[in-house]
């Protein structure tokens, strides 16, 4: 394993100009193949530079999202801009794309099947989308905007990491929030004053227990507008990049462009599928919040519903409803016992084991080393690590990154995957573990799907591995996860009180469960409002109004608009990789049902049912159309209603 304790801001760019140096060389060696090509003078060059930037990617790249140390993160992000735009230079090589044409048309290119035809074909879409079949001049301007994309995508990503504010609270402010919350709080300059930081550890427990509706406006408020100062105008200037690049294709929307890649094909398919949501979640959803805005009102407020209220008054009608005190049932999900119970649940349904590392030279004292095994053979079958708190510089929200993708290297050799997943539980204090709430189990067991899908590859190629399926399905295999969470038999196969030891009580889980599709239409009608505003960016023909749109795509929620604030700003997936791709979430979450569906038909902890899904989901991993993965481990064409049965539509 890569000793990550003692890497230095002086390393990263030595590992980046090692790589190109070893790279251009293996380009070089392609370029100057004379006489007939073949797959080991062609192709075979590209696929051991292909594993020297996973490798980068996961020794130094990845850095910029976890390391602690400032100096180190910024010697990331400088060397990510270095790569970004080395690696753009690359795909626009003329040299380069006549060697991979020539070897595309021989007879052994032709005769090529499965992977190899596949990666094949891939290699001449990416090279046509680097704009090699468009006049030098158009291609050079296409190279430009990429380059400057690039660049404008790492330093929105370093802006939010590094962001850093608090709402000031007097202590009367703090009514309704636990005694841990309290605990965890810094003090504030003033006496009797404590500051709530914007990271989701603060932010999410005092949107859901705060009594004072003022200041849930007042956080909600600074929450919105994180780095809108600074990532404002980096997102305007991206999306007229992006239209303009698309222009260069003579194609109407940069939607248009990213969504050849993906399951959709067009922006008219995902219009398609939203505008049929639209028939009926708004009903759903107007249903929602006229309950929450009767509890309002009764609490002696005055309407409307606004944004900042829903979190306490679901909160609240889940106590009143089923008996679920979020609190409370934080109680037995600590943790340690969380992540034990999904290893077991996991290690049994898809015939692995985990055993976490001694002593694992990480990055960060708090990142925990696993290596996973195969339950019959007892092989290796790679490692991930699990960074799951909070700290300054970290990244915000939750994700899981593919440190190094599973793939045959050059030299015959398996190369074992390496895999990271980040979130930001609330930390231990001396009273208590990291405890859980239920919604928070729910993301733990979702970035373990990515893990999972990632870890468990099998693709030869480093292009198909580590969760390398179309965009708009990779969401689908960390959403099936989900609903383990809504079990009962599994839940109460490990949830424990912290202290006592004692089991969640039948009728807390009865409840959890009963409460599944509580206001279901509200959380999805959401889902498709921030779909709505990607697409509202990126599926225009003109230069969009960055505020109308936001305006328009919030109205879809059914709640008034937040005036005064920016949140596609902090929003990251706008500039992180899902642009014209927001709305993969509701899209996958249509095949992760469907294929949910078939461990409700034989057994939600069927081993033979997570065999065939760990052979025919996990394992291809992209080598695949998704569509067929989905063929293959259904039996039958994929189809809707059991993602029209989640909803309660």
């Amino acid at each position: 394993m890569f000793d990550y304790s003692t890497l230095t801001a002086d390393d990263i760019p030595r590992m980046a100009e090692e790589l190109m140096a070893a790279s251009d060389a293996l380009f070089d060696r392609v370029v100057a193949v004379e006489g007939e090509r073949t797959w080991v003078n062609t192709m075979a060059p590209l696929g051991e530079a292909s594993s020297l930037s996973a490798r980068m990617y996961g020794q130094g790249l990845f850095m910029a999202d976890a390391h602690p140390d400032e100096e180190v993160r910024n010697a990331s992000r400088e060397a990510q801009e270095t790569l970004a735009a080395w690696g753009i230079s690359v795909q626009f090589r003329k040299d380069l794309y006549e060697g991979i044409k020539a070897y595309a048309a021989t007879e052994e290119a032709a005769a090529l099947e499965g992977e190899p035809a596949r990666l094949m074909e891939f290699e001449l879409r990416d090279l046509r989308r680097a704009g090699h079949e468009l006049a030098e001049g158009a291609q050079a301007e296409l190279k430009q905007m990429k380059e400057r994309a690039a660049v404008l995508s790492i330093q929105a990503s370093a802006n939010l990491a590094d962001y850093k504010d608090w709402l000031i609270v007097e202590a009367d402010g703090l009514e309704g929030l636990p005694d841990a919350y309290k605990e965890m709080l810094e003090a504030g300059d003033e006496e009797d004053t404590f500051k709530i930081y914007m990271d989701y550890p603060h932010v999410i427990p005092f949107f859901t227990n705060s009594i004072r509706r003022d200041l849930r406006r007042d956080l909600r408020t600074k929450f919105n507008n994180r780095v809108v100062n600074e990532n404002r105008p980096l997102l305007e200037e991206m999306i007229g990049l992006r239209l303009k690049m698309a222009k260069l294709f003579d194609l109407p929307t940069w939607a248009h462009y990213r969504l050849e890649e993906k399951m959709a094909k067009t922006p008219e398919a995902v219009f398609e599928f939203y505008n049929d949501l639209l028939e009926k979640l708004p009903a759903m959803a107007q249903a929602d919040y006229a309950a929450m805005e009767k509890l309002l009102i009764e609490d002696g407020e005055v309407g409307p519903l606004e944004g900042w209220d829903t979190t306490f008054y679901d909160d609240k009608q889940r106590k009143a409803l089923f008996g679920v005190d979020q609190e409370m049932v934080a109680e037995y999900f600590s943790l340690d016992v969380a992540m034990q119970g999904m290893f077991d649940l996991t290690g049994s349904v898809f015939g692995i084991e985990f055993e976490e590392v001694e002593n694992p030279p990480t990055w960060h004292e708090d990142a925990r080393l696993y290596k996973v095994t195969d339950t019959a053979s007892k092989e290796l079958i790679g490692h991930f690590y699990a960074d799951l708190f909070p700290r300054d510089g970290k990244f915000t929200h939750a994700a899981a990154f593919p440190l190094l993708a599973a793939h045959m290297g050059p030299d015959g050799e398996w190369v074992h995957p390496v895999t990271a997943f980040l979130c930001n539980f609330t930390k231990p204090t001396e009273s208590a573990p990291s405890l859980l709430k239920h919604d928070e189990l729910t993301t733990l067991f979702h970035e373990f799907g990515h893990v999972l899908h990632m870890t468990l590859s099998q693709a030869t190629f480093p292009r198909f591995s580590g969760a390398s399926t179309e965009w708009d399905f990779v969401e689908a295999p960390s959403q099936i996860m989900e609903n383990w969470c809504w079990e009962k038999e599994v839940l109460a196969g490990f949830a424990r009180h912290y202290e006592t030891g004692a089991p969640l009580p039948e009728e807390t889980i009865d409840g959890l469960v009963a409460a599944k599709k509580h206001n279901n239409g509200s959380f999805n009608i959401r889902q498709l409002s921030l779909g709505w505003l990607d697409m509202g960016y990126h599926a225009t023909e003109t230069m969009p109004d960055l505020d109308a749109v936001l305006a328009e795509a919030m109205a879809k929620s059914g709640l008034p608009v937040h005036n005064d604030t920016f949140m596609p700003a902090s929003f990251g997936h706008l500039m992180g990789g899902y642009d014209a791709g927001y709305y993969g979430y509701l899209w996958s979450n249509v095949f992760g049902s469907d294929m949910w569906s078939v461990f409700k038909e034989e057994g939600i902890t069927s081993e033979v049912v997570g065999a065939r899904y760990r052979k025919e989901i996990l394992e291809p991993n992209g080598t695949k159309d998704a569509i067929d993965l989905l063929r293959s481990f259904l039996g039958r064409e994929p189809n809707n209603d059991a993602f029209v049965e989640m909803l309660g539509m």
